[in-house]
């Protein structure tokens, strides 16, 4: 496939998604002053990469050859975002009338918004979405997808053109992909009617197993590190019968969910199932490595302790979780049980890693009034952050990445080991700088599976995919 040039048509993800992923170009020969391994720090290490996009080989203490480069280190994986709320980006900062400046009058406003989504809107919005995670330094994503109809609850004839749509958009931007479809049927605990905002959600059992199959289709048609995973919303959008069905559907691969984010969430749940959310999943489900629970900002000590000893991960969204006014999760009490954690972008209202990681530290320094809260194993905290945003990262997207070793995918960013933010420093301090003093400008090229996608810390595609996406923001936020 031909990479992006300015003349280049429109991009047409649909007839891209039949051809397979993004540009690929990768150079099969990396060589780098410095990198992170598993074995930590190592200098001058040469990294082959194989026809499939695989790390063969890392060898330290190597004479320069192939392509040379500062700082790599492992990509990791964006564990949760729905890439619509990208277009929404900014436009909820303002005070509302009545109940409206709380999370579930953002989400109204949400409703409202998704209303005017058409299948052609979600894959441009989506590839631009996926675009800026590549620039952040991010390699793959865990699209947690729960916009599946047209308005009024309609179904579309492929039963999952909006799924295939974020297909086509990884076609197009090239990352790596987990698509989670979501289930969705309830308005509230207890059978609560769906609202009409909600139609566009809503799945029976048989349109739901119709609508998995049919996205596992469409990722299959992308190289071979894109795959799916199974969803359900959260413990108010279901059923505990048709969780415990769903959590069935697809027994080795990932499995997720929204979990205790709002205190009025916490107090619904316990009302209609006499325990708190974590604690009634823990106790009904033998939740392991393969579960990741999105949020869980509302949780106690018990469950703290609890749901770090399953080895389940904890998707942490900071920078969503603090515009939504959601709450602090227990980050130093987890990690230091060993919990496994993971980094998403959730709402895209900002798209950067280092903020990411960033927003977890100082809410935990906020709160507990201290500093370097979360240096946990290590002296340096990034390196606490960025390992274990690695390791959870991919444990979620059930992708064997975040790890510069043979056999993982060559899922790999480069820092600019030329800018001043990094000058004189070796290790662990750069880490440091980067995420406590730097941005996604240090971000200068990123790979996933071995597909060069940014370069000079510019997309290879922005110009086709931002001109793509640009009248369709028009519209939208002229509404």
């Amino acid at each position: 496939m031909m990479s992006e040039s300015h003349a280049a048509p429109p991009l047409a993800g649909q007839y891209l998604l039949q051809q397979g992923h993004a540009t690929l170009s990768s150079m099969n020969k990396l060589w780098a002053k410095a990198a992170l391994t598993p074995d930590g720090w190592k200098h001058a290490v040469a990294i082959t990469i194989d026809a499939n996009g695989r790390i063969a080989h890392v060898q330290a203490n190597q004479p320069a050859v192939g392509n040379h480069f500062s700082v790599l280190l492992p990509a990791p994986t964006n564990l949760h975002s729905h890439a619509f709320q990208q277009a929404m980006a900014g436009l909820t900062e303002t005070r509302g009338p009545g109940g409206a400046n709380n999370f579930w009058g953002w989400r109204r406003l949400m409703y409202r918004f998704l209303e005017h989504l058409t299948p052609e809107d979600i894959e441009a919005i989506t590839a631009y979405a996926q675009m800026k995670m590549l620039e952040a330094g991010f390699s793959s994503v865990v699209e947690f997808h729960y916009l599946h109809h047209d308005k009024g609850g309609t179904a579309y004839e492929n039963p999952a053109e909006m799924s295939s749509r974020i297909a086509a958009a990884a076609a197009v931007s090239g990352i790596g992909l987990t698509l989670v479809p979501a289930l969705y049927q309830q308005g509230g605990c207890g059978g609560a009617p769906l609202a009409p905002t909600q139609y566009r959600f809503a799945c029976t059992r048989d349109q739901f197993a119709a609508l998995l199959d049919a996205a596992g289709k469409a990722v299959r048609l992308l190289d071979g590190d894109a795959s799916t995973g199974v969803a359900v919303h959260s413990l108010r959008a279901v059923s505990p019968e048709a969780l415990a069905w769903a959590e069935r559907l697809r027994p080795d691969a990932p499995f997720h969910m929204h979990l205790a984010e709002q205190p009025l969430e916490v107090h619904e749940v316990e009302s209609a199932l006499d325990a708190r959310p974590v604690s009634w999943v823990l106790d009904n489900f033998a939740v392991d490595r393969r579960w990741c629970l999105v949020h869980c900002t509302q949780m106690d000590e018990r469950e703290t302790r609890a749901l770090a000893s399953t080895g389940a991960v904890a998707g942490l969204c900071p920078i969503t979780e603090n515009n939504l006014g959601d709450g602090i999760f227990s980050g130093v009490q987890f990690i230091r049980l060993g919990g496994q954690y993971g980094i998403g972008s959730d709402s895209n209202v900002q798209i950067s890693l280092v903020e990411e990681l960033r927003a977890l530290e100082y809410s935990q320094r906020l709160r507990d009034r201290t500093r370097a809260a979360l240096a946990i194993g290590y002296p340096s905290v990034g390196r606490t952050l960025f390992e274990g945003a690695c390791r959870g990262g991919a444990l979620a997207a059930g992708r064997p990445g975040g790890s510069i070793a043979k056999g993982a995918w060559a899922d790999l960013l480069e820092l600019d080991g030329d800018s001043i933010s990094l000058q004189g420093l070796s290790g662990d301090a750069i880490l440091d700088a980067w995420i406590f003093a730097g941005s996604n400008r240090l971000v200068r090229n990123v790979w996933c599976a071995g597909r060069h996608l940014v370069r000079g810390g510019r997309h290879i595609r922005r110009t086709a995919i931002t001109r793509t996406v640009r009248p369709v923001l028009k519209r939208l936020r002229g509404l």
